[in-house]
């Protein structure tokens, strides 16, 4: 036990050192977490000290998958349900082009130009047609225009874009059987039911019994995750439906939230992304840059080429559509996950896995730095500047007071 309190607090001082690093350069948390993970491993591995951070240890690999997937859930609960009734069109088009058109893109690069296998290029097509919500998200709120209608249609598609990338990574890796089958159903209706029971316990206990809807979501998350892996599948492919369907209900209950993301971000998934980061080979990657610049050009490229058309028919000004189509380029949360699943089932190399995250991790930070310098259509921002950016899922946050939890009610 000693041990694994050392353990802990090595990883949990390289989670701060992240941090600290993530508030003085106004990048995303996740993003360097990554970034140190990657060299933490490095170090370790070229002083002979590879089981010094246990990164594969059971236990550790426990917290590492429960942060992605009540991450998952978060990113599923921040949308707004408003978005898809009145943007539908708008939403789905664009959503649906921007998983399409980078999945096929980069899995035809990966496998006709690249020479990998056609399950690797698959896999690889899938990790790179995600759009980053946590990024997209945190530079709405840091313009104010997450509460615009343009702001909103582009946080709708961000959700259709990575559901598309959800739902193929589950047709495509998971082997259809009888478990699958089970799986499907007895989801399907959990969380159909889910949105009703959990009112019905929110009413009847809530604000009396210690953290009640906290149990009742890990409950629920924890039995879909614990019967999505028994089918062939991965936990947190219903953990992000589940959140779709709780987004109403968490929408009128921030306090609630704000303490789940509390417990997610500040505890879980420092150790999902340092780990994501660990299984970096950074030797290979320096020894074949060129793999890595490829990746990259292809996903962004390809999200360009396939977007822009289409979100031309929806916003006429030129900042607008750029802004829009480089916003919708980025990509990190699903794109390690995705990747990270690839890699523990050995569908990708090392190599592979190191190229693919590191190329995730760049399209994150580049089309974000020239959407904002060159596109931001400042005449749809708000004249009334917003006061705090706040963390939701990933983003970056730099309040100007010390940051203090807010009380709620007596429940949690």
């Amino acid at each position: 036990m000693e041990e694994t309190f050392k353990i802990v607090a090595l990883w949990l001082s390289l989670a701060v050192g992240a941090t600290i690093l993530a508030n003085h350069l106004r990048i995303s948390i996740a993003l360097v977490e990554i970034c140190v993970g990657a060299v933490a491993g490095t170090v370790v591995v070229a002083l002979g000290k590879g089981d010094l951070l246990s990164s594969n240890a059971e236990w550790l690999r426990f917290l590492a998958s429960t942060g992605a997937v009540l991450l998952t859930f978060l990113a599923g609960a921040e949308l707004d349900p408003y978005v898809l009734r009145t943007k539908l069109k708008e939403v789905s088009v664009v959503g649906l082009v921007g998983f399409f058109a980078p999945f096929f893109g980069c899995a035809g690069i990966a496998y006709y130009v690249l020479g990998w296998t056609l399950q690797a290029s698959l896999l690889c097509g899938i990790a790179l047609s995600t759009t980053s919500m946590a990024v997209v998200y945190a530079v709405m709120l840091e313009t104010g225009l997450n509460k615009t209608e343009f702001g909103k249609g582009v946080l709708g598609a961000c959700f259709v874009n990575d559901l598309g990338t959800v739902i193929a990574l589950g047709l495509i890796f998971a082997p259809f059987t009888y478990k699958t089958l089970i799986f499907i159903i007895v989801s399907a209706i959990v969380i159909i039911f889910l949105p009703i029971a959990t009112r019905f316990i929110t009413h009847l206990y809530a604000f009396r019994t210690a953290a009640i809807r906290t149990k009742w979501l890990l409950l629920i998350l924890f039995g879909l995750g614990a019967l999505s892996i028994w089918s062939g599948s991965e936990a947190v492919l219903p953990a992000y439906i589940a959140g779709m369907v709780m987004a109403g209900g968490a929408a009128k209950d921030t306090f609630w939230v704000r303490r789940v993301r509390t417990l997610t971000v500040g505890f879980l998934t420092p150790f999902y992304f340092l780990r994501a980061g660990m299984l970096v080979s950074l030797p290979a990657v320096v020894s074949g840059p060129v793999v890595f610049i490829i990746l990259l050009a292809g996903k962004v490229f390809s999200k360009i080429f396939g977007l822009f058309p289409f979100i031309s028919l929806f916003r006429r000004e030129r900042n607008e559509r750029w802004y829009y189509t480089l916003l919708m380029s980025t990509g990190l949360t699903f794109g390690t996950i995705s990747a990270l699943f690839g890699f523990t089932h050995n569908i990708i190399t090392q190599q592979q896995y190191s190229f693919l995250v590191l190329a995730v991790i760049a399209s994150a930070v580049f089309p974000t730095l020239i959407a904002n310098a060159a596109f931001l259509p400042r005449h749809l921002i708000p004249k009334a500047p917003t006061e705090e950016i706040e963390m939701l899922g990933l983003g970056m946050a730099k309040p100007s007071i010390p940051e203090i939890e807010e009380e709620g009610p007596d429940e949690e």
